[in-house]
């Protein structure tokens, strides 16, 4: 019933930031898909018996993927497969369901906040046993088998029932499927005051909540409707779609448009909130208040104590190296350690598994907590409610008070999306060729205090990090960043981080864009970005 099929390796199955992301025509080809699952395989040792998890975010591809990784999962040896019911699995249940059911590992099917469709992405992620993405060194294994394969094993056998819950045979394997929702949605129960925060409903309290027509509809449903109160329809694009309703899943101002003209209108709901494909990314906003992810990764800092799970304080703080300062005044205040990481959740696995951190976030709006080794988006939901029921005030009284007390960071990302690769690269490498010169010159955003390309010393096992980032550090505490992307699909992203750090006794009420231009425009003149790209402009502003 085993079959050894002979293939040929692809050059282009490097995994990024959070795995192999291509487009679906890419994992179309024949042997693609295998290929990889094959190479991941190949590049771990003692599963043999073992227990994997499968899921995804139920983007298109992502049914016949399943029953390929099902199937060679059980011809490479694997003893158990837990798949969530109908191929359904969050990024956060994910990895919930490896850390409560003491699995190997997992694979996750998802090209996360990337569009979903015959014509767009997909992609293949494996986490450890920790349940957190694979370290680097798994990866670069990963990648070096990728290269080499010259044949992959998968039982031959007719697909597997994924839409009935139960147990069931597939070679000697165990396939068992799961609910996908029940054991997340009591996690989250175990963590927040859900008494408190349901009396906050029934009292008048109005939420809108957006699935992006994603993974996260189930779990918004049965959470914040069913065991919360919510009136039925506040979960918005709560039925996930193959290819997202032919909408992008990222919870941005742009794509999350009709959420914010709701929260910007004068019969708002008193709280607004989405998340994107797989539910590893949130976007917050009160009425008329819209919070970037840095300042919310503050606030949720701040207030973490508000809720059951966190009463006893936390233990330290992690940012990616792009997010804003605003939490660093947090852990400061708290008297607890601060980390700056490189971009990835991975680089935060370390920290939380060692007990060093409890809260995460990055820029991109991906929070969470050593609660999972992902980033949460509903966690980081359910946290603001928890926080808002116990302090009675309004998302906009709370930033303000915070922005009181710690001052505030302007902060902005702009993205230049599809660039092409060569363009992109030649652009860095100038602009890192030109920082030993830079400190002590001038440019439209003041005086440059220092210049360097941001590398990390992992504090738990030492090992190194480099070019993750190159940082231009102004000498009024301003910064910008430029980093080029590991998320997308074809081209390259160069994403420019501008931050702007006003004191409790400065302007705290101008427009970001206004407290950013002069940022901006030097932004243009350090990389000479218009001259690289033939973009003056950025694709999207967040």
């Amino acid at each position: 019933m085993i079959q050894t099929v002979a293939t040929t390796p692809f050059d282009d199955q490097k995994p990024g930031t959070s795995g192999l992301r291509k487009k679906v025509r890419v994992f179309q080809q024949p042997h693609y898909a295998e290929n990889f699952i094959q190479s991941v395989f190949d590049s771990l040792d003692g599963f043999a018996g073992q227990t994997l998890v499968i899921g995804g975010d139920g983007r298109y591809l992502n049914r016949e993927v399943i029953q390929i990784a099902l199937r060679m999962a059980a011809a490479n040896g694997f003893g158990r497969v837990l798949v969530g019911q109908g191929g359904i699995l969050s990024t956060p249940a994910a990895s919930h369901l490896i850390r409560s059911s003491g699995a190997f590992g997992g694979l996750v099917l998802s090209a996360s906040h990337n569009p979903g469709g015959p014509d767009e992405d997909f992609g293949i992620k494996y986490n450890v046993s920790n349940g957190g993405p694979a370290p680097e060194k798994v990866t670069d294994a990963i990648h070096a088998r990728t290269l080499t394969i010259d044949s992959y094993r998968i039982l031959d056998a007719a697909d597997v029932d994924i839409d009935t819950l139960g147990t069931s045979q597939l070679g000697a394997m165990t396939v068992e499927v799961v609910d996908p929702v029940a054991g997340y949605a009591a996690l989250m129960e175990s963590l927040f005051d859900f008494p408190a925060i349901r009396a906050m409903i029934a009292g008048g309290f109005t939420l809108a909540f957006d699935s992006m027509s994603a993974v996260t509809g189930p779990y918004a449903t049965e959470i914040f409707e069913k065991r919360l109160g919510a009136p039925a329809g506040t979960v918005m694009n709560g039925t996930p779609l193959p290819d997202f309703g032919h909408h992008h899943p990222d919870p941005n101002l742009v794509h999350a448009k009709a959420l914010y003209d709701r929260m910007m209108a004068a019969d708002a709901p008193d709280f607004g909130a989405a998340s994107d494909g797989d539910g590893d990314r949130n976007l917050i906003i009160g009425r008329h208040c819209y919070v970037t992810p840095s300042d919310s990764l503050a606030v949720l800092a701040a207030n973490a104590h508000l809720a059951p799970g966190y009463a006893g304080g936390l233990k330290g703080i992690a940012r990616s190296m792009p997010t804003s300062g605003a939490a660093d005044r947090v852990a400061q205040k708290l008297g607890i350690p601060l980390y700056e990481t490189p971009t990835g959740w991975k680089f935060f696995g370390n920290l939380l598994d060692a007990g060093m951190a409890t809260i995460c976030g990055e820029e991109s709006a991906g929070t969470g907590s050593d609660h999972v080794r992902e980033k949460d988006g509903i966690w980081a939901v359910l946290l603001w409610l928890n926080i808002l029921a116990a302090r009675q005030q309004s998302v906009a009284d709370i930033m303000a008070d915070h922005w009181a007390t710690y001052g505030r960071n302007y902060y902005a990302r702009h993205d230049y999306e599809a660039i092409v690769k060569d363009k992109a690269d030649a652009l860095m490498a100038a602009l890192r060729d030109t920082l030993s010169s830079l400190p002590g010159t001038g440019n439209s955003g003041g005086t440059v205090k220092a210049a360097d390309d941001f590398a990390y010393t992992d504090p738990t096992d030492q090992s190194v990090s480099r070019n993750q980032g190159v940082r231009i550090l102004f000498e009024d505490g301003s910064r910008v960043v430029f980093r080029l992307s590991g998320t997308g699909t074809e081209g390259a992203t160069l994403r420019v981080y501008i931050e702007r750090y006003v004191g409790p006794d400065g302007d705290l009420a101008l427009a970001t864009g206004d407290a950013l231009a002069p940022l901006a425009a030097a932004a243009q003149e350090l990389a000479d970005i218009a001259g690289y790209t033939g973009m003056d402009q950025p694709s999207v502003i967040t």
